[in-house]
Formats: structure tokens, C-alpha cells, sequence
């Protein structure tokens, strides 16, 4: 490898960092819920429009430091689309070739926005072969698989250096409940919730994570003990983003508090009403997200307790007008949203 094309290759991203802004941390306002706050961070504001932006930096900082990439490499990665436009975004900054290799399924909305930052799409029939696939290009000559699912723990500094963690707590430091009571994310990789749990253990706070796994997702029957960790299913999740049909390396069950299964349903009419009642267009794994939320924020209300809760969105709705926007769309896949709907309109009015 090049030392001259390694040093500015590391420069052009963190420069990237550096022109970038944070993420905005957005309070709700939902008198119903008095003394129980809930704030959204806005991931969908960074460049590559996803809460994976951050992940796709920290793995080509992590693969280009341990020289598993040069000038000569092509990158791939097993995606069901965030994190690929995010990768393929670093690697035309970088000058590199890019493949992504992902379920049909995957919204065309995705794929165009690959294809625009000079990724290709290597598409499969469902998730369940996209990992094996990936690995299987990667024995390509001058290839290599980035492997979000191994590496989104460890590629990013848990214990700070402006990680989402860090910028979740400085954020909330003048609010009324600093302390978040709880933080609900969902699990993709597991990277966000290493980062984050780690981070809260390693400042002493005392916040809970809450993992959310939408249906046909393995992560929930791991964490409550159903199943091994080598154990797989082969279906795969509806919501795009979060859920796996695997239990990847990087989901570390011993730093979540708690887990709640979102049934598919619920996280589309969770998704609609955040556009519809919030002004938030956002995409259906941040509806699994705010699903998560309304479990948590219920039980807080029932025993009188006071505190924060902090979820992410994730992406926007621009990715997903096609699917989770279109009413037929909806209706052509079964989903009932109507219940899910009726219920959070009760609660959060």
C-alpha cells in the first residue's frame, strides 16, 4: 500500500467529519405525558441521510488503519441499503470501487442512490444469502468484505470521540431530566447499542437501553434465552435496516436492559403517524423505534415515574414512497395498521 495514498485517504474522511455537523436532538411536545420527556436524534441529517453514515466512517477509518484496504481495493459489503449507500458514498471519495450486496426486496429507492455514489448492486433472493454471497466476491482478487455485522462493535471508539453516544448525553445536559431514563434503539449489526451501552456503563450513568426487533428477527428469542448464538431462521424482516435472521457478532446481549418484538404492523403505523401527527417523515425502522417508546413511556406513565426517553431516527421517508408510503403497497402486503394507529393516537393526544 501506498503511505501517500493511505494519509490522504485518511484525510479526505476525516475532513468529511470535520465540515459535518451534529445531529439535531429533538424534543417532542406531548402534554399527555407530563413529567415523562421524549427527544428523537435526527441521523437522517447527515450526508448519506442515515444513522449508518456514522458506522460507514468508522469501518473504512478501522480497515484502512489495520491495512486490510489500498488504492487497488474493491469493497464489499453485506447491506440491506443504508449502510452500502453510506460505503459507497466513502468509497468514490476515495477513490475505490464499490458492491453491495443485498436482498430484491430492497426499496429502488436504495439502489438509485447507490448507484449515484458509483456503487454497483449485487442482488440476491433474500437476506438470509446476502452474507454468504458477500463473503463468496470477496475471494475476488483485491477485494475486500467490510462486514458491518463483525466489525460495527469495535470500529467505532465506544468509550467517546464524539461518537453517538457522547453527543446523545452533551446534548441533554441542560434538559430537565439530563439523565436519559432510557435510550431505544433498534439492531441491525448491534453497533449502536455496543456503542451506546458501553459508553453509559463507562460514564456511570445510570440510563437502561432498549433494544427494539421487528418480526421475523432472531435477535429477541437470542436475548431472552430461546436460542443459541449459532442459531438462524430463514425468514427475513420486513422493516428494512434492523432485524437478521442471525445472530451477528457485533449484537452484545449483556449490556441491553430490555428488548420489546414490534410486530411489523405497528412499526408502519408508527412510522405514519410520526409523519402524520409529529410532521416527522421518517422511515419504518425509526417507526419500530417510536413503537419502542410508546411500550416504554406506558409503563412509566402506570407507575407514576418521571424521566427521559431518547430514540433515533434513522432515515428519511424519500427512501421508502414507493413501499412503506404507498397505501397499496401497504394493503398488497397484508399489513393492518389500523389498531396500531388507533391506540398511539390515544396515548400520545
Amino acid at each position: 500500500m501506498s503511505q501517500e495514498w493511505l494519509n490522504i485517504a485518511i484525510k479526505k474522511i476525516n475532513a468529511d467529519f470535520n465540515r459535518s455537523a451534529d445531529t439535531h436532538l429533538f424534543k417532542a411536545n406531548i402534554p399527555s405525558l407530563e413529567g415523562i420527556d421524549i427527544y428523537f436524534k435526527d441521523e437522517a441529517a447527515h450526508p448519506t441521510g442515515s444513522l449508518k453514515h456514522r458506522l460507514a466512517r468508522s469501518l473504512f477509518l478501522y480497515a484502512l488503519c489495520n491495512g486490510w484496504i489500498n488504492e487497488k481495493s474493491t469493497i464489499i459489503e453485506a447491506s440491506s441499503g443504508s449502510t452500502a449507500v453510506s460505503e459507497a458514498y466513502f468509497a468514490r471519495m476515495i477513490g475505490l470501487k464499490f458492491i453491495a450486496v443485498m436482498p430484491k426486496n430492497t426499496s429502488k429507492e436504495k439502489i438509485l442512490k447507490i448507484e449515484f455514489y458509483g456503487g454497483k448492486c449485487h442482488l440476491v433472493d433474500n437476506a438470509t444469502q446476502v452474507p454468504a454471497e458477500a463473503e463468496k466476491l470477496s475471494k475476488n482478487k483485491n477485494c475486500h468484505f467490510m462486514d458491518q455485522f463483525t466489525y460495527a462493535e469495535r470500529a467505532t471508539d465506544w468509550r467517546g470521540n464524539n461518537n453517538i453516544a457522547e453527543s446523545i448525553f452533551q446534548q441533554m445536559e441542560q434538559e430537565l431530566f439530563p439523565i436519559p431514563t432510557w435510550i431505544v434503539i433498534g439492531a441491525g449489526t448491534g453497533g449502536t447499542s455496543a456503542t451506546i451501552g458501553r459508553y453509559i456503563r463507562y460514564q456511570g450513568y445510570n440510563t437502561k437501553v432498549c433494544v427494539v426487533d421487528p418480526e421475523n428477527s432472531i435477535f429477541y428469542d437470542y436475548f431472552n434465552g430461546k436460542i443459541s448464538e449459532d442459531a438462524q431462521i430463514n425468514q427475513s424482516s420486513c422493516i428494512e435496516g434492523i432485524g437478521r435472521p442471525r445472530v451477528e457478532k457485533s449484537f452484545i446481549k449483556n449490556i441491553v436492559d430490555h428488548m420489546i418484538q414490534v410486530p411489523d404492523s405497528a412499526s408502519i403505523a408508527a412510522m405514519h403517524f410520526l409523519a402524520n401527527e409529529m410532521a416527522y417523515a421518517r422511515g419504518p425502522s425509526t417507526g419500530t423505534n417510536l413503537y419502542g417508546v410508546y411500550e416504554i413511556a406506558k409503563k412509566m406513565k402506570k407507575k407514576g415515574e418521571r424521566g427521559s426517553i431518547v430514540t433515533l431516527f434513522c432515515d428519511s421517508s424519500s427512501r421508502y414512497l414507493k413501499t412503506y408510503y404507498d397505501s397499496e403497497w401497504i394493503k398488497k402486503n397484508g399489513f393492518q395498521l389500523e389498531p396500531y394507529s388507533t391506540e398511539l393516537k390515544k396515548f400520545f393526544s
